[in-house]
């Protein structure tokens, strides 16, 4: 009995330092940096954009420390007096997907991104780290802030009504998804509301989500655009919308994103936030996911139950694409002596760190892709847009093919533990 009571303390004790920790160095407010990330398939530089303040925090006072590792891209916040982390971030971005198509390795672009973190109480130093192509962390920019600057900008802009489509409670404790309508006219946001609730339905009819529905909130963002549905460029079809999704982003017709990222964090600041989702009002197949940055999924396709969990898989748990036989626009995404940061794949580089350890101890590694092992969680050739020496779990997920409801369970599991650092 004296046991429980000491672990039963014990974990008290690691649960009052851990809040304590963030009232010591934080406000529960954002403190949001745009930056600019700029370069070529091999060229990379990052500039400050602008600073904000902003009213809400609805991250995790808790986990402030990433755990997981994943990403193509790390920020650390530390206080500037210790020298002690306070907060970590990692992500990817639509830069580092660009800088794997044949059109970086001859043009220079810029693209805007944005990190937010709670908001400091004193000064802080910022470092910016790039993973490179052997997986390998190097730092490329640091910056000290100063939160008690008169130039950090306090601005409201695009300010818009919120709706809880769903609320289960204080946002520090629940993975918080903001859902941005796109190409929705004012007289369609009626519209937006009921797709709200379908979508709501879609996500949490699919495992894991429906199992942990109680650890959500999703918020919807009445924000109009003046013309119905996104941009279609190959059809000419160009809509002024609320925040510029669309189609064909790097020349991949299915491929539904936006640039503007200033103007999406800016409406997406209108509720607390862990993740965003960007409805759009299209019956086009198409959507896109990039981890930690946003997903984006058209409403009324016949498969849009199956691309809001897929992609919503990119976004939040960091999952990779398993197909390998549909035409995408990067080149050799993934290199052969390099294991991916993507849970789900591997090129059994490291696959000790992978799904090693949930296999039955008869599954031979590689697995062989025959009906013996069709519901078999084994290492099938073939993922990451690559059909040799890239492996996934099974033969058939919902990151491979459309098939809604369908997670193996290495997706799962990772579903789950994102859920859990979120939530616990």
């Amino acid at each position: 009995m004296w046991k429980i009571k000491l672990v039963f303390l014990f974990c008290l004790f690691i649960s009052f330092r851990t809040y304590a920790g963030f009232d010591d160095y934080f406000l529960s407010k954002t403190l949001r940096i745009d930056y600019i990330h700029a370069g070529s398939d091999t060229s990379e530089f990052y500039a400050i954009d602008e600073l904000r303040e902003e009213p809400l925090w609805g991250g995790s006072k808790v986990n402030l420390v990433d755990t997981f590792n994943y990403g193509n891209y790390k920020f650390i916040a530390y206080d500037n007096a210790s020298g002690k982390i306070i907060f970590t971030k990692n992500y990817s971005s639509l830069f580092a997907e660009w800088r794997a198509t044949d059109e970086a390795k001859t043009v220079t672009k810029s693209f805007s991104e944005t990190v937010t973190m709670p908001y400091p109480k004193a000064k802080i130093k910022i470092e910016f780290y790039s993973r490179n192509k052997k997986g390998k962390w190097i730092k490329k920019f640091n910056y000290v802030i100063d939160p008690a600057s008169y130039f950090i900008s306090k601005e409201k802009k695009n300010k818009y009504d919120v709706e809880k489509v769903l609320y289960n409670g204080d946002p520090s404790t629940k993975v918080d998804i903001v859902i941005i309508p796109d190409g929705y006219k004012a007289s369609e946001m009626a519209k937006f509301k009921t797709d709200c609730a379908r979508f709501s339905g879609y996500l949490f009819g699919a495992s894991p989500y429906k199992e942990n529905k109680d650890n959500f909130n999703l918020w919807a963002v009445q924000i109009p655009s003046v013309d119905s549905g996104p941009d279609i460029p190959a059809e000419n079809k160009w809509s002024n919308t609320a925040v510029g999704t669309s189609f064909y982003t790097f020349d991949s017709e299915r491929y539904l994103m936006t640039y503007d990222n200033k103007t999406l964090h800016d409406v997406a600041s209108n509720a607390p936030y862990d993740e965003i989702i960007i409805l759009v009002n299209s019956d086009k197949y198409g959507g896109g996911g990039i981890y930690n940055l946003y997903c984006t999924v058209s409403s009324d396709n016949i498969h849009s139950n199956y691309v809001v969990t897929h992609e919503f898989g990119h976004t939040f748990g960091g999952l990779a694409d398993e197909y390998y036989s549909s035409s995408v626009p990067t080149v050799d995404f993934y290199l052969k002596d390099v294991e991916p940061w993507e849970p789900n794949l591997t090129t059994l580089v490291n696959f000790d760190k992978k799904w090693k350890n949930m296999l039955d101890k008869n599954t031979p590694i590689p697995t062989p892709s025959t009906e013996k092992y069709k519901d078999t969680l084994g290492v099938f050739e073939g993922g990451g847009y690559q059909a040799k020496g890239v492996y996934r779990p099974r033969q058939d997920c919902t990151m491979m093919t459309i098939s809604y409801n369908n997670f193996c369970p290495v997706c799962s599991k990772a579903l789950q533990d994102m859920i859990n650092f979120y939530t616990k």
